[in-house]
């Protein structure tokens, strides 16, 4: 049991047709290379606002519905599933979302919770767990801030899920390695802590400021896309028996929250 993952890191700021090419490219080469589930950055349908587009007001709603039903088609004719980061209407406003498609049309969604400055401009908290399951592989979704907080994981880690998926858009006018390194290092831990295979995907709109990688349980990088490059890195996951060292922090870590 496992399942081939595409992480399709690209420009989200070419305006909504712009990157509606853009993750037809990406759908192409997943569908190419046997991809299972392809994940896109934050909002790569319309753009992440005001970084991509100036703000919500500014997405074409009915051409970003119609492209959607498009690429359930697509995920319907390739036999495979699309996490797509979206704006979404609701009774209340616009969520940040990630949309999950798949061969029978649309799975579900995960708003995104952790919201701060720009976001609380634009969206309204999310309320799921974004837990979902293909192929018998049960996984959680996340959106960019949330890493920040060990909350949103542990919430993972208390339904023994084994693999989380981070889609972002961060980015930055200028170069900033250092906020690279500390949103790599965010990652690295949030899979250490929680015996976790994490996954992300940034948009390279302007200076990529998170990686589009593979971080393994034990905190290695497994496979880093080269920054700032339209790239579709591929991950062959396949969940495994914690050996000693894994077993002794879900050991540990299971008692802390029996407490």
């Amino acid at each position: 049991m496992g399942l081939r993952i595409g992480l399709f890191q690209f420009n989200c700021g070419q305006g909504q047709a712009g990157n509606r090419e853009a993750i037809l490219r990406g759908v192409s080469q997943a569908a190419a290379a046997g991809v299972r589930l392809l994940v896109t950055p934050e909002c790569a349908l319309s753009g992440y606002p005001p970084v991509e587009i100036p703000s919500v007001d500014a997405i074409d709603f009915d051409a970003q519905d119609a492209f959607e039903g498009e690429l359930c088609a697509l995920c319907a004719r390739h036999d495979l599933y699309l996490a797509v980061g979206s704006v979404r209407r609701t009774a209340d406003g616009c969520a940040n979302t990630l949309t999950l498609l798949g061969p029978q049309g649309r799975v579900g969604h995960y708003d995104k919770r952790a919201l701060w400055g720009w976001d609380t401009e634009n969206f309204r908290p999310g309320t799921q767990e974004g837990i979902f399951e293909i192929d018998g592989v049960r996984f959680g979704l996340r959106i960019c801030f949330e890493v920040r907080f060990p909350e949103y994981f542990r919430e993972l880690f208390g339904q023994n899920i084994g693999l989380c998926i981070v889609s972002f858009c961060d980015v930055s006018a200028q170069p900033s390695p250092r906020r690279y390194d500390t949103i790599r290092a965010h990652l690295l831990t949030r899979a250490v802590e929680n015996v976790m295979t994490v996954l992300s995907v940034d948009s390279i709109s302007a200076y990529q400021t998170a990686p589009t990688g593979v971080f393994d349980p034990d905190g290695h990088l497994l496979q880093e896309a080269p920054p700032n490059e339209e790239a579709l890195l591929i991950y062959d996951y396949q969940p495994a028996a914690p050996d000693f060292g894994r077993q002794g922090r879900l050991s540990v870590s299971r008692a802390l929250q029996r407490r």
